[in-house]
Order: structure tokens, then sequence, then C-alpha cells
């Protein structure tokens, strides 16, 4: 199933920032692909979020583990989970970056995505593992679409047999679905440890509340404009 954006058009500013975090996890994977097994290895553990147990989160605050929960989101594990992130990335984020603006966007995007690793660091089932990827950060702008687009449609493309079938859904009722998804897998997912499930229910709720936020300010600035 591929979600395809499609709220209605208009006329905005120049969008920077969504193709620029789309520059850098690639740019990033590339780096990665480059080293050998070892130096990768070695990179990812230095540079990767490592979990700690829920009662010593504190440590996830020091100086030598804090800068690893912003600097996961570019590393990806593997091609598949760097595409997967980059395909919704540009699906979400253009059209919340129309709304929110690049600098807005950049911010909810980083911060947004470190709070979601913090979370996932302290609910993984063992310290010592490591997080990777943007999955938290694009979370949150999943949930920021959904605060800032709350009547949007979107395309969804079904395999139905041998046809492929576009369907046209409510966003709520598809994001909402998946958010679901997510909290179920956070209890019965069966790949917990590979997977930063808390992350995305996190980074979820995080986007959702911050859009909500600032929706009132928006819309001033956007009746400004007109």
């Amino acid at each position: 199933m591929l979600f395809v954006d499609s709220p209605g058009r208009q006329r905005t500013r120049l969008r920077w920032a969504t193709p620029l975090l789309l520059l850098v996890c690639s740019v990033s994977a590339l780096v990665l692909a480059l080293l050998d097994a070892p130096a990768r290895e070695a990179l990812l553990q230095r540079w990767g979020a490592v979990s700690a147990a829920s009662a010593d989160w504190r440590v996830l605050l020091q100086a030598d583990r804090i800068g690893g929960l912003f600097s996961a989101l570019g590393l990806h594990a593997s091609a598949s989970h760097l595409i997967g992130n980059l395909i919704f990335l540009l699906v979400f984020g253009l059209p919340t970056e129309r709304a929110l603006g690049p600098w807005r966007l950049l911010l909810l995007f980083v911060l947004g995505g470190a709070l979601a690793n913090f979370a996932a660091a302290v609910s993984m089932d063992r310290p010592d593992r490591v997080i990777l990827g943007a999955s938290g950060a694009v979370s949150v702008l999943i949930g920021a679409y959904l605060a800032l687009y709350p009547r949007a449609r979107l395309g969804v493309v079904l395999p139905l047999g041998l046809w492929l079938q576009f369907v046209r859904m409510p966003a709520s009722v598809l994001i909402l679905l998946w958010a679901l998804m997510q909290l179920l897998f956070t209890w019965a997912g069966p790949s917990f440890g590979a997977v930063a499930w808390w992350a995305h229910l996190s980074g979820f709720l995080i986007g959702l509340c911050a859009a909500l936020a600032l929706r009132g300010r928006l819309q001033r600035e956007a009746r400004l404009r007109r």
C-alpha cells in the first residue's frame, strides 16, 4: 500500500527543508556503504542513540550520549530502512513544510525526532541497543500533517489481484489506523528489539500536539500573507 499526498494545491513559499533532509539521509547512507564493516559498525555505535534502562534515563542526557539522539536521525541500518523513511518523509514532509515553513519543519523534525529517540531508548527491552533512523522524526511529521490537514484525503494504491486500484480515503482514517498499529506493536510486535515502535508512537504524538499548538498562529500568518 502506497500513500500519495493529495491536499489542495496553493501557491506557497519555496520548500527546501524536506529536500535537504532527504539529501542528508541519502548522503549518510552512501558514506556508510563506502565503509568497510568494522568502520561502519564503529560509526553506528558512536553516532547512534544507545538505549538505557528506564531507571537510568538520565545517562541519555550526558554529554557523550545526548548527541546520539540527534545524529541517529540521519543513519539507517539498511537500504530498505532508508527507502521506507524517505518515501514517508517526501509524502508527509512537503505538505507539512507548506504549512509550517522550512525552519519550523527542520526544528520539529530534529527536536521531535530526538525526543522520539529518547522515548525509544528508555523503553527498549534491554540497555545498550543502538537506535538508528529517521522513523521517529518522520512520525513527528505524520502527526503534524494530521493536525494541519485533518480533512485532507490521501490516495492509496491497493493491489487487488492482478490490478492496482487507486482509492482516495480520508487522511485521518489512514493515519489513525497507522498509529493504532504502532501502539499494538509496542506491546506485541514480533520485532520489538529490531524496530523502535515507541519512537514511532511518541513521535506521532509529539508532532500532533506541536502542530495543534501552532495551528492558530499559522492561520493568522496565512491571513496576513493574503
